[in-house]
């Protein structure tokens, strides 16, 4: 079957760190970047590359971005190592505004002065308001609030607003501030790999929910037949597969099951089967069943399909109101298994089985008309129960040794949801391990 390759996300140039920052201010670094590291003192020119981002941050210097408005000129920030023991860079911002240029993909830490303004909030009793625009404008990028000395209560609100760390004007000094800066780093990275973390399983939550909701449930109110099914997508962690099914019952007691499988087994496979069933429900609701019905669903196949070799094997039955007859409709997909008391399990005619539905165009479904007798059970299955191999050689079970494991297991009193269990145990245990193809299983029991 074929299997659909994933596409290879495109890294943003902020994640895989090859992005080329722009030159502040559209001239030279002199004019924005002040290099306090310790040796040289010697401001890159716009030819060199100080705004480049490294491919490894390992291998380069720390960048940060001071955001403070000091009348006089006097640096606040001391020189200052990493832990590598290469200098930190320091740009100086004197307003937002500049800030906003100065803010490339190389800056790792902003040390903001919650003394200046935000733009708009000049007269603004929130005194963090200009925190919280540099949250907004640089949301990935690791914060340090800068206050007063002994105002820690306005430091915690800026930490719980988002800062990673707070720190007093007149209290700085190389130590401390290099170990904030890397502490911020670090945190910042921490709380962005938490927060996709979380993002991400709540798309699986999400997903789980959408596909459980997807999955059928069977319309047999009024009906003596007893239900069951067992569902086991190939997928890891997915609950659906290119594997449907669906059970109904019209208003003359006629019940309609049917079981089919769409070739693959990604999540395009997925959406097509449910499709199909949906559609399946809603013409047989509608009255059609037979090669019609099948002719219908062909034509659904094809529009929504996202490739020509697409296809979907399906088997249809319509079970006569008294439950002692039954039509019969193969698209390409394995016969039913019939087991009654006294009498050892087979498989249903299949010499009329059509081809599967997206394979050739105006194809027929004949529909068989077979006896089933006053008690019964039927099993509709996909080729996912029959594939799996026979311990470590290439031979698969097959659908007679299918046939002898459910007469074996129908003889020991199995019925209902206890045969499907012990069926699809078994099979994976004679495959060694969990089985790489959808699997689909359902029971129809008549119990005079």
């Amino acid at each position: 079957m074929p299997v659909p390759i994933p596409r290879q996300r495109a890294i943003p140039a902020v994640e895989s760190g090859q992005a080329q920052a722009a030159s502040p201010r559209g001239g030279s670094a002199e004019e924005s970047v002040k290099d306090t590291s310790p040796v040289g003192r010697t401001p890159d020119t716009a030819g060199n590359t100080t705004n480049k981002v490294e491919n490894n941050t390992a291998h380069t210097n720390l960048t940060l971005l001071l955001i403070e408005d000091d009348p006089a000129g006097s640096p606040i920030v001391p020189v200052m190592l990493d832990q590598a023991g290469k200098p930190i860079r320091v740009r100086t911002a004197r307003n937002l505004t500049e800030a906003g240029r100065l803010l490339t993909d190389d800056v790792h830490c902003i040390l903001l002065d919650l003394a200046l303004p935000a733009p708009g909030h000049a007269d603004s009793e929130d005194e963090l308001a200009v925190l919280k625009h540099v949250l907004e404008l640089a949301p990935r990028h690791a914060v340090l609030a800068l206050t007063a000395s002994g105002d820690a209560e306005r430091g915690a609100e800026a930490v719980r607003v988002g800062a990673q760390d707070y720190l007093f004007r007149d209290e700085l000094d190389s130590r401390l501030l290099s170990r904030a800066i890397r502490y911020a780093v670090e945190r910042k990275r921490s709380e962005s790999a938490e927060r996709r973390l979380a993002e991400g399983r709540l798309r699986a939550q999400e997903n789980r929910r959408l596909e459980r909701g997807l999955l059928p449930t069977p319309l047999l109110e009024g009906s003596p037949l007893r239900f069951a099914a067992r569902y086991r997508p190939g997928r890891s962690r997915a609950l659906l597969g290119g594997d449907f099914y669906d059970v109904v019952r019209t208003p003359d007691g006629t019940v309609h099951a049917m079981i089919g499988d769409v070739c693959g087994h990604g999540p395009d496979e997925a959406a097509l089967g449910v499709e199909l069933r949906i559609a399946w429900r809603a013409l047989t609701l509608a009255g059609l069943c037979g090669d019609q019905l099948l002719g219908t669903l062909q034509q659904v196949l094809e529009h929504e399909r996202a490739d020509d070799e697409i296809f979907a094997t399906l088997c249809t039955v319509d079970i006569a109101p008294d439950g002692r007859r039954a039509g019969l409709c193969l698209a390409g997909h394995p016969s039913p298994l019939l087991a009654r008391p006294g009498k050892p399990a087979r498989l249903l005619p299949y010499d009329n089985n059509g081809p599967a539905l997206g394979l050739l165009p105006g194809a027929r479904w004949p529909r068989m008309q077979v006896e089933l007798g006053a008690e019964w059970s039927l099993m509709l299955y996909t080729d996912g129960l029959i594939e799996g191999h026979i311990g470590q050689g290439r031979e698969r079970l097959g659908q007679d040794g299918m046939t002898e494991m459910v007469r074996r297991q129908f003889a020991e009193g199995l019925r209902g949801e206890q045969l499907l269990r012990a069926a699809v145990n078994e099979v994976r245990d004679l495959n060694g391990g969990e089985l790489t193809d959808d699997v689909a299983v359902l029971l129809l029991d008549r119990v005079p």
